[in-house]
């Protein structure tokens, strides 16, 4: 069993260290080196197969003690040039040495322990040549200078990649284990189903490993598999399944996830007492087949005697996995997230991973009533060219419906996980004291809400102004203007006759003076009503500079405050 991962200068990696443990579950966001992980292992596999293949039990010569690695070698990491295989594309360097500047490689290095009866640990580095192979040995040792030791037993060490399912062809040819092999690595899954399937027969006790995939997938699918079958004429492998109803099928015939299922259940057989790399093994199958299917293949390795090291988005993954096995998080620097106690387990699950992935890219939360409150600070910052507009532009924001217990929820649960998170939640008016934490800054606003803000006379005018000069031409933009005047006299006037002041702080702006404001006003231009309570920010560029409330500046000090105090994972 393989028990940490070491990765140096591979691909997105400068210098990560990864733990392993029997059933792994990379999760994180795309393009976070999930699979990057999963390359290097299997890249380390071949460097010590290639190791063990020509130096093993040898003597290692001084002078170029490498052995060679071609681009074609690399069957689970296809790639058409070999240093794409290099953080940066960056194969060589300068250093200064005696006065002079002298070139160097720069070295990928990976290293691997592991477990058998004893533990070892196996570090490998690799450096370029040119497009089409590089090189690769283990490290000098510190002490001895001489080369460190590629354990023997690892070439009996099985390392096998399998990328998500990319649909079925509508036949397949038979095809060598090698051939299957390549395919995986190239992910052209849609092309080995049925060959892994016959692969399974032709294993040993290939006929009861068979039935429990059967058994598997009628217990998931409903469906009943019927053994492939080779048709020499045309070197061609056929398969087909009925389902409930009895009727036979094409097994292209059948759903994406059972497809997924079976090509992981097939991969495992084949690969006994293997180091199975999965990516997206919950890639097609909905929430409840997700959860089945990680039980399934938890089983199913536990049987085998195969360790599972598995890329994933899910959360559900993620939640099975929490409570038994090693999850790593790759947010910022990969790390493991369960050993940091069952709060953090807890948080994660009844918050979301994608909330912990924002808190630890942004470093920040911010609390609103709703997507409303967010656009129209927003807007006040670009009106006011005020430094929060940056961060207003791309905010983790969580909307609580102005409730503060569940925004004290929400942070203190994400705090679990991320100690150093900062937040600030703003809330419509409240009658009734917030409490005060220097971590989470709650502040309510003066008046009953943040569209009271844009309920003036001379804004409502300069819209009415400027959407008349856009929409008709700028000499019937008056008409507009006193439109809007004989929209305000309607509707202030009505609500007198109610004891309401329209310009009053306690009103309910939105509902209660800008929707019928903004439907008598274009009754009156006889147009369909343009504005609705998601565009009310739009008036926000029209409040005269003067005009706009200190409390508004006040308020995006403080999320510039807080955003600048918050500490993103690097």
């Amino acid at each position: 069993m393989l028990t940490k991962l070491t990765i140096r200068n591979f691909k997105l990696f400068t210098d990560v260290e990864i733990e392993l443990g029997e059933r792994v579950i990379f999760i994180g966001p795309n393009n976070s080196g999930k699979t990057s992980a999963l390359q290097a292992l299997a890249l380390w596999d071949i460097g010590v197969k290639r190791w063990l293949e020509r130096r093993g039990g040898g003597t290692v010569p001084t002078k170029r003690p490498g052995v060679t690695i071609s681009r074609q070698d690399l069957i689970a990491i296809p790639t058409p040039a070999a240093n794409l295989l290099w953080r940066d594309l960056h194969v060589r360097e300068s250093v200064r040495q005696d006065h002079k500047v002298a070139t160097r490689n720069v070295l990928i290095e990976i290293g691997v322990e592991g477990v058998n009866d004893v533990p070892w640990e196996c570090r490998l580095e690799f450096y370029y040549a040119n497009e089409e192979s590089f090189y690769c040995r283990p490290p000098l040792s510190d002490q001895e200078k001489v080369w460190m030791n590629v354990p023997e037993n690892l070439k009996h060490l099985q390392i096998a990649y399998l990328p998500p399912m990319s649909g079925l062809a509508a036949r397949e040819d038979r095809l060598e284990i090698g051939s299957i092999r390549v395919r995986l690595g190239e992910g052209r899954t849609a092309e080995v189903m049925r060959n892994l399937c016959w692969q399974v027969l032709q294993s040993n006790d290939g006929e009861n490993k068979w039935q429990e995939i059967c058994d598997s997938i009628r217990r998931l699918f409903g469906a009943t598999l019927h053994k492939p079958k080779y048709i020499p004429e045309r070197g061609e492998i056929v398969m087909d399944y009925s389902t409930r109803s009895g009727t036979t099928l094409d097994i292209s015939s059948s759903g994406r996830g059972q497809q997924q299922t079976l090509l992981l259940l097939a991969h495992m057989a084949v690969h006994p007492g293997a180091i199975l790399l999965l990516d997206e093994p919950d890639a097609h199958l909905e929430i409840l087949r997700q959860r089945q299917i990680y039980t399934v293949l938890s089983d199913q390795a536990e049987k085998m005697g195969s360790q599972i090291i598995a890329a994933s988005h899910s959360e559900v993954l993620l939640a099975e996995a929490a409570d038994r096995d090693v999850v790593v998080a790759f947010v910022g620097k990969p790390h493991r997230i369960n050993d940091r106690g069952t709060q953090v387990l807890k948080a994660l699950r009844e918050i979301g991973f994608d909330h912990y992935y924002l808190a630890e890219q942004t470093g920040w939360v911010l609390y609103l009533e709703g997507s409303t409150d967010l656009a129209l600070l927003s807007a006040f910052a670009q009106r006011l060219n005020h430094q929060a507009q940056e961060y207003l532009a791309r905010p983790f924001v969580h909307y609580v419906a102005n409730q503060p217990r569940k925004a004290l929820e929400h942070f203190y649960g994400l705090r679990e996980a991320k100690p150093d998170l900062v937040g600030i939640a703003i809330y419509d008016r409240l009658e009734k004291q917030l409490s005060s934490d220097p971590s989470l800054r709650q502040h309510t606003w003066r008046k009953r809400e943040l569209e009271n803000y844009v309920c003036q006379r001379e804004t409502l005018l300069a819209y009415a102004l400027a959407e008349g000069e856009r929409i008709a031409e700028p000499l019937f933009a008056q008409e507009w203007r006193y439109a809007m005047e004989q929209a305000i006299n309607d509707v202030e006037q009505a609500l007198r006759m109610l004891g309401k002041d329209p310009w009053s702080d306690d009103i309910k702006a939105s509902d209660e003076f800008l929707t019928p404001l903004f439907q008598r006003f274009y009754a009156i231009l006889q147009r369909p009503n343009l504005m609705s309570k998601t565009n009310f920010h739009v008036l926000a560029k029209h409040v005269p500079l003067p005009a706009i409330d200190a409390e508004i500046v006040q308020v995006l000090d403080a999320i510039l405050e807080v955003a600048q105090r918050a500490r993103p994972v690097e």
